[in-house]
């Protein structure tokens, strides 16, 4: 797989694995993170969730104009990879919950996610543009959609076992003090000390439900007789849990850095390609010596097009993190998946994030098969048509969801229930196994070779600049991850996730539209 790539792709895979890993421990658990430790609404915490991971990409788009204004890429890279390591020190020092004051808490966090999401805008778009000029070498540019899908795939090896660390060190430190885990338990403990402290009362069904629950969390067996102090009790420990986990992430990013490190002077520099014209010392590319201003402004029309219809997938997509882990929280019987390793268990909600990377590494050797026999045969889809392929597997993977969703009731109503009652409507895990299968599907279609048509097409001397337009445009797409929430919060199922076919089946066609114009530019 690797021998016919340039020697610094593993080198540069591996940085970015480490990189990942640290991530995606965070990501697998920020908003039930958020919404556990502050009592926060699904809605709310969606506001907090989308403006962190659109400012991820958007900073992105800083991230390349400082490595193209300093030309220093790879020490904008290794600052990058420094700062996320200080971010996730920021949210993984432990703070007791309920927090003695939520504007200074919640402050700290976001300015820990801050910081994360600008070492992330320092690292992300340089490192992907220094692995896209491996492949401006002759030897190795028709490999440029393989190298990059094998980059993606490193990617999520990270992204696969990120989840069952994140997971495992929460439920450790609940088993360490005693208590066994529940997925809707943070939320009815806050709901009930909300209430204690307005002096209302809290609803019949949710305190039959907390008291229920409170005492089958129990691993003693001993019965709960202060619900005020098992609530106070439970919140801390749990979200302790939580930050215990952040802190993993912090020795992920340790090991990325060092092996960043030990490889730094086998990466090409995209710096070294300017070179100095006669007349004046402005820097231009070889490449770029030979292509007009009327080609400089079809390939940044190309990209920006290609821009606009990706942001809908994203929108959708990254309801992974958010709506979806909701609706697994909530509407999946996640009593079947329990690994139990002794010292700690395997289960909850945020065990679905490992789906889509184990599905991207297990899949992605088959989508390189299956690409590159089609281009033996001469009938290979360009890089535009697999995109737009793309976009319609993620319409289908919608669709998926939305029938088994038809018969659930809206959230609003399923606070009203009794935990029975919740229980027997709980769909199977394995409604989520196949959502994610179809998404991850479409998520090969469209990722690594966006990354690879925006490597091929951006004009030389704005390789970083283009690369970090790719993750502003999905900066974008994230901003708008909060309707997910609302949807999800006010509308039936089964109309929340229509809305997501709408989307990304109008961006299909939208981009088949184009594919005979963005072919024509990218040759």
């Amino acid at each position: 797989m690797f021998n016919k790539h340039p020697k610094g792709l593993v080198a540069a895979a591996l940085a970015n694995m480490g990189e990942r890993f640290g991530f995606y421990i965070m990501m697998a658990v920020l908003t039930l993170f958020i919404s556990a430790k502050f009592g926060l609404s699904e809605t709310v915490t969606g506001y907090i969730y989308s403006a962190f991971y659109a400012s991820i990409y958007i900073l992105a788009l800083a991230g390349g104009l400082i490595a193209d204004k300093t030309k220093n890429f790879k020490g904008t890279i290794l600052a990058g990879l420094v700062l996320m390591a200080v971010g996730y020190l920021i949210i993984a020092i432990p703070t007791p919950t309920p927090v003695p004051s939520m504007a200074l808490y919640l402050t700290l966090t976001c300015f820990g996610l801050l910081v994360i999401a600008f070492g992330n805008g320092l690292f992300k778009g340089n490192l992907q543009a220094l692995v896209g000029q491996m492949y401006d070498n002759p030897v190795y540019s028709n490999l440029r959609d393989a190298g990059f899908q094998i980059f993606y795939m490193f990617i999520n090896i990270g992204g696969f076992f990120a989840p069952f660390i994140a997971i495992g060190v929460r439920n450790w430190w609940l088993k360490v003090n005693n208590f066994d885990y529940d997925a809707t338990l943070p939320e009815l403990c806050h709901q009930y000390i909300n209430h204690i402290d307005s002096g209302a009362e809290m609803p019949a069904q949710a305190m039959e439900n907390l008291t229920t629950l409170s005492n089958s969390v129990i691993l003693d067996g001993q019965a709960v007789t202060d619900l005020h102090a098992f609530a106070n009790s439970y919140l801390d420990v749990f979200n302790r849990g939580f930050q215990y986990a952040f802190m993993a992430a912090i020795v992920a990013m340790l090991i990325s850095l060092v092996i960043y490190i030990i490889n730094k002077n086998r990466f090409p520099d995209p710096a070294q390609k300017a070179v100095a014209t006669k007349g004046n010392n402005q820097a231009v590319s070889k490449e770029e010596i030979t292509m007009s201003a009327t080609e400089i402004k079809q390939r940044i029309y190309a990209l920006f097009a290609v821009f606009g219809v990706v942001i809908f997938f994203w929108l959708s997509f990254h309801q992974n993190g958010y709506s979806l882990t909701y609706f697994a929280r909530d509407y999946v019987d996640l009593s079947v998946i329990n690994i139990d390793l002794g010292f700690t268990q395997i289960k909850g909600a945020e065990i679905f994030q490992s789906v889509n990377p184990f599905f991207v590494v297990f899949l992605t050797p088959f989508i390189m098969w299956l690409f590159g026999s089609l281009k033996k045969k001469g009938k290979e889809p360009s890089t535009p048509m697999k995109i737009a392929i793309g976009m319609g597997i993620a319409a289908l993977a919608y669709v998926f969801l939305t029938v088994f969703s038809f018969t659930l009731p809206t959230k609003e109503v399923l606070g009203t229930m009794s935990a029975a009652e919740v229980s027997a409507i709980r769909v199977t895990p394995w409604v989520m196994v196949g959502l994610y299968f179809i998404l991850t599907v479409a998520e090969l279609f469209i990722s690594p070779l966006g990354l690879s048509f925006v490597s091929k097409v951006a004009p030389p001397h704005l390789q970083g600049l283009m690369q970090g337009c790719w993750l502003a445009a999905t900066a974008v797409g994230n901003s708008l991850l909060f309707i997910g929430g609302i949807l999800y919060t006010t509308v039936p199922m089964w109309a929340c996730w229509l809305v997501f076919v709408g989307a990304t089946g109008a961006s299909m066609i939208v981009m088949l539209s184009m594919v005979k114009w963005l072919e024509r530019v990218a040759k």
